[in-house]
């Protein structure tokens, strides 16, 4: 999975966007445990390099994890079973889209 990512995202917002996001000061945590965590599914660790490698892309792309939720809230069939869970869970917050 890591690798497919790391193959598509400079693809979708191209090569240079994919470097600044990567090197930004508040990801490098981040960078760093999805790049351990790829590198040790590689050497034939697959548990814990999953589990690192989820660890980086929760602190890489945690920001972001609101505005997915709100999105997959809306789609047609599941979007209210999501909305439901979202809404008991209190983690449903209206407006607070980060663009």
């Amino acid at each position: 999975m890591g690798i497919l990512f790391l193959i598509g995202l400079p693809i979708t917002i191209g090569p240079q966007k994919t470097l600044l996001f990567f090197a930004r000061r508040q990801k490098l945590r981040g960078t760093a445990a999805f790049s351990i965590g790829i590198l040790l599914i590689l050497l034939r660790w697959p548990l814990p390099g999953f589990l690192i490698e989820l660890y980086g892309i929760m602190v890489l792309f945690g920001d972001f994890l609101n505005t997915m939720l709100g999105f997959a809230s809306g789609i047609p069939i599941l979007g209210p079973y999501i909305a439901r869970v979202l809404d008991a869970l209190g983690a449903r917050r209206e407006g607070n889209l980060p663009v």
